[in-house]
């Protein structure tokens, strides 16, 4: 296949795994699995990015004072731009201060309104990093699609479930998330004409990527592991996210990265 017919099917094909596999989730009794779902995406996240995105964007790029400071620029832009859109990945509805929703009441669409306007803008910016890991390599595509597919799941069913606090039908909800990860197919796309020609730009693509996979991972994601602190619960935990890594770095060797 060619590089753009990969990320058009990496970008369907995710948000449309993503969307139906949250929808599973949430529409039924299984939406108790949620923090298992959130332990094992941040151990794909974490392993997408020390065992593929960065090892290749240092390859491309030696300046290596560059690339680490691409990174560091890139976790203060996420951080930024979560402040300004209000909003966060939430896994846990009930305690989720900025959506609105408290003691099972709707608050009239206006926080289903703010998640689909947030989680269409990163599903765009999701689109644009698949696309410039494509452009580098076929498998570190591959492996930054399985990343982002696992850490988008935990996430949807969040967003499903506030759309549904919020007055939203299941169906509305459905079609909804499923309208906005169409995103992902237009980042991706768009980004593969703009960057074919700007090759050089792509380390600096790929280091936005591993910031966002890692601010997602450690400011999103890993807080809310906290909340359960016994033992078995830490073992549980540990253990999911060793799975995670071990399934990217599985699929590298799969796939001959390695």
């Amino acid at each position: 296949m060619s590089i753009l017919t990969w990320i058009i099917v990496a970008s369907l094909l995710g948000g449309a795994l993503s969307v139906a596999a949250a929808a599973l989730f949430a529409f039924s009794a299984r939406a108790a699995m949620v923090p298992l779902l959130v332990s094992y995406a941040i151990g794909a996240l974490l392993g997408a990015v020390f065992l593929e995105i960065l090892p290749h964007a240092f390859e491309l790029n030696h300046d290596v004072h560059t690339m680490a400071g691409t990174v560091l620029f890139g976790i203060l832009l996420f951080f930024t731009l979560e402040k300004l859109v209000l909003w966060r990945h939430c896994h846990h509805t009930d305690e989720c201060e900025v959506h609105g929703v408290h003691d099972g009441h709707t608050d009239h669409g206006r926080s289903g309104m703010m998640i689909m306007v947030g989680d269409t803008f990163h599903n765009f910016v999701d689109g644009i990093l698949i696309a410039a890991a494509f452009l580098v390599d076929v498998q570190v595509g591959i492996v930054t699609s399985l990343a982002i597919i696992a850490h988008e799941i935990p996430q949807e069913v969040g967003d499903f479930l506030i759309l549904l606090h919020s007055g939203y039908t299941k169906r509305q909800a459905f079609v909804f998330n499923l309208l906005s990860s169409l995103a992902t197919l237009v980042g991706g796309v768009l980004a593969y004409f703009a960057l074919q020609s700007m090759q050089g730009v792509v380390p600096y693509f790929l280091g936005l990527a591993a910031a966002s996979m890692l601010y997602v991972a450690v400011a999103d994601l890993i807080p809310g592991l906290h909340k359960r602190p016994e033992i078995r619960a830490t073992i549980q935990q540990v253990t999911l996210i060793g799975l995670g890594i071990g399934s990217i770095w599985l699929t590298g060797v799969l796939l001959g990265s390695h």
